[in-house]
C-alpha cells in the first residue's frame, strides 16, 4: 500500500508536456468539427503562449522524451492537412510571436485546387439552399435512405443550429446534420479515388456544380518550401491521402506513409521524421511501418499530456477551438492535471 502510494505521488509531480493540435486559421462559415480558429483569437492565443509557456517544436520536444529529459510545461504546435490558410494566416502570426510549430502536410493536396472530402461534404449537406426531398443511394455496399422533411431548404434558424454544433461531442441538431453525419461516416474509411466518386454522386443529387471554393484549398509548392525554409517551422508527413491508415492493409498503409514522406523530402530538401496520423486512426502494423519508414515519432489526436514513458509513435494531442487566450490558458492547466492514458504505452 505505502509503495503504491509513494508510486502515485511520483506520478503526479513527473514532468508533463503537451502538444496542441489545430488545422486552420479562419472564419468558417460552418465547422462541425472545430477544425477552425478566427484570426484574432489565434493572435490572442499565441499572446498567451509565448508569455506563459515554454513553447518548443515538437522535434525537440520528441528529442526531449527520447532521452528522459522531458522538460515541464513544454508546449508544442502543431497544425494537420496543410490548408493555404496555415500559411496566409498563422505563419505572420507565428513569426510575430517568434512561436514554433510544425506542419503536418497532405502531399496528394500540395498545389491542388482540390477541397478535402469532409468539407466538401459539409458545404453540400449543412449550406445548399434548397436539396430534394430524399436521397437514396449506396456506399461501399451500404444503402442510405434518407428523407430530408421539412428541412429541404435552408432556414435562418437551421444555420444556426448547424452553425453552433460540434460533431465530436453533440449528437446532430437538425436532419441535415444526420445526414451529413451518416455521409461522414461511410465516406471516412474509404481510400480517396472512392471518396471522390461518391462525392460527385452526391452533388449530382444537391445540383451543386462549379470550382472549388478558394478559402478550401491547401497550399501550393512554393508557400510550402517558403514555410520550410524559415527555422522556426518544421514540416511533417500526414500521408498523401488522409486515409483512415488503420483500415487500408499493410501495402497501402506504406505507400501512403512513404509516399507523403519522399515528396516532402524532395520538396523542402530536408529529411521529414515526424508523421500525424489521419483522423489520429493506427494500429501496430501502422506504428511498425512509421519506424521503418524513418519518422522518429508521430502524433494522434486522443487527448492527453506526454509523460516520460509516452510511446514516441503515439503521442497525444489537445485540439484548440476558438477561444480566447484566457480560456486556452485555462485549458492548459487543466490538460496538464490528466494522468496518462495506459493505452498510449505500447512499445515504440
Amino acid at each position: 500500500m505505502i509503495r503504491r502510494l509513494l508510486h502515485t505521488i511520483r506520478k503526479s509531480y513527473e514532468p508533463k508536456a503537451l502538444v496542441l493540435m489545430y488545422h486552420r486559421v479562419a472564419e468558417l462559415e460552418t465547422d462541425a468539427w472545430r477544425l477552425a480558429v478566427k484570426p484574432q483569437n489565434f493572435e490572442e492565443q499565441l499572446q498567451v503562449l509565448s508569455r506563459s509557456w515554454r513553447v518548443v517544436p515538437l522535434a525537440e520536444l520528441v528529442g526531449d522524451l527520447t532521452h528522459h529529459r522531458l522538460r515541464r510545461n513544454s508546449v508544442a504546435i502543431t497544425f494537420d492537412d496543410g490548408y493555404e490558410d496555415n500559411y496566409l494566416a498563422a505563419r505572420p502570426l507565428l513569426e510575430k510571436y517568434n512561436v514554433p510549430a510544425t506542419f503536418f502536410i497532405c502531399s496528394g493536396n500540395i498545389g491542388s485546387r482540390t477541397e478535402f472530402w469532409w468539407d466538401e461534404l459539409e458545404h453540400l449537406i449543412l449550406s445548399t439552399e434548397v436539396l430534394p426531398h430524399t436521397l437514396d443511394m449506396w456506399i461501399n455496399q451500404a444503402q442510405i435512405n434518407f428523407d430530408l422533411g421539412t428541412e429541404q431548404h435552408l432556414t435562418e434558424a437551421l444555420k444556426k443550429k448547424q452553425q453552433e454544433w460540434m460533431a465530436f461531442v453533440q449528437e446532430p441538431p437538425t436532419l441535415r446534420s444526420i445526414l451529413y453525419l451518416k455521409l461522414w461516416e461511410q465516406l471516412k474509411p474509404l481510400p480517396g479515388h472512392l471518396q471522390q466518386a461518391y462525392l460527385q454522386q452526391i452533388k449530382v443529387w444537391a445540383g451543386v456544380s462549379g470550382a472549388p471554393r478558394a478559402a478550401y484549398q491547401s497550399m501550393n509548392l512554393e508557400q510550402l518550401q517558403d514555410l520550410a525554409r524559415n527555422s522556426l517551422f518544421d514540416i511533417g508527413a500526414h500521408t498523401v491521402s488522409h486515409p483512415d491508415l488503420a483500415s487500408l492493409s499493410p501495402s497501402a498503409q506504406q505507400q501512403e506513409l512513404v509516399g507523403c514522406k519522399s515528396f516532402l523530402e524532395k520538396a523542402i530538401s530536408r529529411e521529414v521524421t515526424l508523421l500525424a496520423y489521419p483522423y489520429g486512426s493506427c494500429n501496430q502494423e501502422t506504428v511498425r511501418l512509421a519506424a521503418e519508414a524513418g519518422f522518429q515519432a508521430a502524433v494522434i489526436t486522443q487527448d492527453y499530456p506526454v509523460h516520460p514513458t509516452s510511446a514516441r509513435y503515439k503521442l497525444g494531442r489537445f485540439l484548440v477551438d476558438d477561444w480566447s487566450g484566457k480560456q486556452l490558458d485555462a485549458c492548459i492547466k487543466s490538460w496538464l492535471t490528466i494522468k496518462a492514458n495506459a493505452h498510449a504505452h505500447y512499445a515504440a
